[in-house]
């Protein structure tokens, strides 16, 4: 019999990518679902909500990560756990609520269940802000600075104490990405000039590679327990960053343009623009984390650099700016 395994967020940016490629996995017998919307988790795998007639029977559970008795019963009879799910931004007792108790829940189901393995996406926002250059994740303390951090960093700790394994990426671009490319812009749109050079590194991961990487964690005999930060060996300098997005701002904004304006002067311009004055630290300054683990660990490639994988993505973000006006 193959593995079972079960798969929370499944309609998310991420959960909807690892439940598409654990539906079409050879080596799997049972995908379940955990889900708000069957039909939006269909969509997401190609399946029908009852099951395919080929590979894996893919099967839903409605519920979310405040029902004890939806988690109950996602998790019985299941092997591996990749928990996807989370809430990101807004009012602290729903963060609490889904990024702490819900994952504690969930673990403890999991445990109840008999589950072999249980994997876990979190954010390397627990390590709080650089400048992080090479960093041994192994060596950063926690330090998460918005309630959104702190509380996935208090659900990490109900996996780690399982001997679960957590995956933190840092930033995760591709179709679907809401928040890193859009932010960027909103922070260069937000300037009079381009953001001058600031030799920044950053640890970068395509969306369809973070997902592999998470199936890959679930299966894979290798996996430790633990904390992995996962990203493409190959940090992205802010100038390839600045080059492959800048093309993405409106035409008059580029037209507009002045010089170039330093990390120093652009804190000054922004200390009223606390949304841009957020993304300029987040970009404008190095975070490179040195793991080459998940490579080895998960019995899968990190996938294409950053250079060559993110001009397949220009025209769904293109789409997205132009719905947004």
């Amino acid at each position: 019999m193959g593995t079972r395994i079960l798969v929370t967020g499944a309609t998310g940016f991420i959960g909807g990518r690892v439940a598409a490629a654990a539906a079409a996995h050879p080596d799997l017998d049972h995908v379940r679902l955990l889900v708000r919307s069957p039909d939006a988790a269909a969509a997401s795998t190609g399946a029908e909500p009852a099951g395919r007639a080929a590979g894996p029977v893919v099967e839903t559970v409605r519920g979310d990560l405040r029902d004890r008795g939806a988690l109950r019963r996602a998790c019985d009879g299941i092997d591996a756990v990749v928990h996807c799910a989370s809430a990101i931004g807004g009012d602290e007792e729903l963060l609490r609520a889904v990024n702490e108790h819900g994952t504690r829940d969930l673990v403890d189901a999991a445990r109840r269940a008999g589950a072999a393995r249980i994997v876990a996406l979190s954010t390397a926002s627990v390590h709080g802000r650089g400048p992080f250059r090479a960093a041994d994740p192994d060596l950063l303390p926690l330090a998460p600075g918005s309630a959104t951090s702190r509380t996935r960093a208090a659900g990490e700790r109900y996996v780690l104490d399982a001997g679960g394994s957590v995956l933190r990426p840092h930033l995760v671009y591709g179709t679907g990405d809401r928040q890193v490319v859009p932010g960027l812009l909103t922070l260069l749109a937000a300037l009079p000039g381009p953001l001058g050079g600031t030799g920044s590194l950053h640890s970068m991961i395509e969306a369809e590679s973070l997902a592999g990487a998470l199936l890959g964690a679930a299966l894979s005999p290798a996996t430790r327990p633990g904390a992995y930060v996962v990203s493409h060996p190959d940090p992205v300098s802010d100038a390839e960053l600045l080059a492959a997005v800048e093309p993405l701002l409106p035409e008059p904004v580029r037209a507009a343009r002045g010089p170039a304006v330093e990390l120093a002067e652009a804190r000054a311009l922004l200390a009223g623009n606390p949304l841009a004055a957020h993304h300029l630290e987040l970009f404008g300054v190095d975070h490179w984390f040195a793991d080459e683990r998940p490579w080895t660990d998960f019995g899968r490639g990190p996938g294409p650099a950053f250079t060559a994988a993110f001009p397949r993505h220009l025209p769904w973000y293109r789409e997205l700016l132009a719905a947004r006006g």
